[in-house]
């Protein structure tokens, strides 16, 4: 038994109402949705919200419905706290808990029906394994590259070059020079119960999905927070129906 849970809740500031955002004539949710309905190997699709708008979403879709409480709804509440109460409440209804959790988020649209079952496939062939995770190449990103303002109101690494081993020297202007940066890009977490039962032994900042964590890679995979993000979810999406990997666009 395989369930997906989706998080989504409504009062999002930096981009009101993004869950239900028009993406390529559907709402954005509707992507990650149809992901986990349309896999072979997830059994049952569960969303967790507080938002109506999604909550018809998921009942035309054949989703199933799990109410978020409002202590779960609010800015400071956090994600993985959503996730353990969904899963909570799916192994209440089923009677047990599921041999996998995948874990989606419905401003995320980076995920396919075959994702999903590459990383079934990857767990079932690797016990050890905590989870497989959607993750993107973001070299442009590297921490290395990253500045804070320090209090001199001045530009300063965020974290020291000579920490990440070898010559710092060696480091250039090429985003390429401190070799691959990979991004968990939210688009999937597939885990195991045990992530979600000891939650707290798990690697920040995204505990949920415990420490043995299998990269599932690809491109331009991302989260939609901002508005500006949105062609960028447009474009993933028209590459992701031109490999044949949807049909639902």
């Amino acid at each position: 038994m395989i369930a997906a849970l989706l998080l989504g809740r409504k009062g999002s500031k930096g981009f009101p109402n993004k869950n239900v955002a028009a993406l390529l004539g559907h709402p954005i949710s509707f992507y990650p949705m149809k992901a986990a309905l349309n896999c072979k190997d997830v059994d049952r699709t569960y969303l967790s919200t507080d938002d109506e708008r999604l909550q018809a979403l998921a009942r035309t879709l054949g989703a199933e419905i799990i109410i978020r409480p409002p202590e779960l709804c609010t800015d400071a509440a956090l994600g993985e706290h959503a996730y353990v109460h969904g899963y909570r409440e799916i192994c209440g209804r089923l009677g047990r808990e599921p041999e996998m959790m995948a874990l989606l988020f419905c401003n995320a649209p980076a995920v396919t029906p075959k994702l999903i079952s590459q990383g079934v496939k990857a767990l079932r062939d690797n016990p050890e394994y905590d989870s497989a995770v959607t993750v993107s190449k973001y070299n442009m990103w590297s921490p290395l590259r990253a500045k804070k303002i320090g209090s001199d109101g001045l530009l300063q690494p965020f974290v020291s070059p000579s920490g990440f081993g070898g010559d710092p020297r060696a480091l250039t202007c090429d985003r390429d020079s401190q070799g691959d940066v990979w991004f968990p890009d939210m688009g999937l977490s597939l885990v195991r119960p045990r992530c979600l039962d000891n939650l707290e032994s798990g690697m920040p900042p995204q505990k949920w999905m415990g420490r043995k964590i299998f990269p599932l890679k690809q491109a331009a995979g991302l989260d939609v927070d901002f508005e500006w993000q949105m062609p960028q979810a447009e474009a993933w999406l028209k590459m992701a129906l031109g490999a044949g990997d949807i049909d639902y666009v």
